[in-house]
């Protein structure tokens, strides 16, 4: 069964690397919107969870643990990221901004881009929820916080998201009768 595992067991924690890290390493791309460093952030908090893992408890489920050790080092990731593009633009003042890649930029879906610019612990709720259909008691234990507060989270991440995707993507469904338009009638 897969959610029996034995705390500092090899073979226990083998198993939970094989069942987790697909679904950790896609969380931290939606989080990232970049793979490299969510390949980067997945190893290394897999390599800080087997450091801990004789310490792991059994009343937590083991993915959700993992979950909450690699949003944890993708939070961190984002702020050095944004230390290090701070220290580059002050590095380079006074050069001109090279122009976006136009291949990169259409790669980009405008659901990632909304994605990145979500502080990182509303984006990890928003993609545990809707990616990973997580409840809330199952990211509450992933992220270490109270049912509560995903709540909130949740719900602050939805109107931003719907704030930054409103002009080009509704999450309202259409109407099936027009208001404003005439209605019409065939004759007989």
């Amino acid at each position: 069964m897969p959610d029996d595992y034995s705390p500092g067991s090899r073979e226990d924690f083998d198993r939970l690397y094989q069942v987790a890290y697909p679904r950790v390493y896609r969380t931290l791309t939606a989080l990232l919107s970049d793979p490299a460093a969510a390949e980067d952030c997945a190893q290394d908090a897999f390599v800080q969870a087997y450091h801990a893992w004789s310490r792991w408890r059994p009343d937590a489920p083991a993915e959700a643990w993992v979950h909450r050790i690699a949003v944890n080092r993708a939070i961190s990731y984002r702020r050095s990221a944004k230390l290090r593009t701070v220290a580059e633009v002050l590095r380079r003042l006074g050069r001109p901004a090279s122009p976006p890649d136009p291949a990169e930029h259409a790669a980009r879906s405008d659901l990632l881009d909304a994605l990145g610019a979500l502080p990182p612990k509303l984006a990890a709720a928003i993609v545990l929820r809707h990616y990973h259909g997580y409840n809330n008691r199952e990211i509450a234990a992933a992220l270490g916080v109270s049912e509560r507060t995903i709540g909130t989270r949740l719900r602050q991440a939805g109107e931003r998201l719907r704030q930054a995707l409103e002009p080009s993507f509704s999450l309202e469904a259409p109407s099936a009768f027009q208001a404003d338009s005439p209605e019409l009638y065939v004759k007989d």
